[in-house]
């Protein structure tokens, strides 16, 4: 997932350019190379905010790409037995799945931790 970018100085400074041929090239560092899941620190809590009341598992603070993104919320979507969907690098998922999330992120490799009440 691209980070986005807030400021001139995310810019590098560039804002408009009257050459024809100019290119602006981006640095993608980040992209190239995948994060282990041992040195992904990913929080689980439970969200009723905007959701008609409806508890969803949220888990936040996944670094990677897209792909890498929906394989895991597939994946735990299927071991709950519920829908889902990833959105913004954040995985829902339907119901209150907090401790099964965290024992399948654990065994995936990942740090977890819970978050919120």
């Amino acid at each position: 997932m691209k980070a986005k970018k807030k400021t001139l100085s995310d810019l590098g400074g560039i804002m408009y350019s009257t050459d024809p041929s100019f290119v602006y090239e981006e640095e993608n560092n980040d992209a190239n190379e995948p994060i282990p899941a041992n040195q992904q620190d990913l929080r689980v809590m439970l969200d009723r905010k905007n959701r008609g009341g409806k508890a969803v598992t949220l888990v936040t603070g996944f670094r990677g790409g897209d792909d890498e993104l929906a394989t895991l919320t597939k994946m735990l979507k299927t071991k709950c037995g519920v829908g889902g969907a990833s959105k913004d690098g954040e995985i829902i998922i339907q119901g209150d799945f907090r401790d099964k999330v965290l024992l399948l992120l654990q065994k995936e490799g990942y740090k977890v931790k819970k978050s919120g009440g």
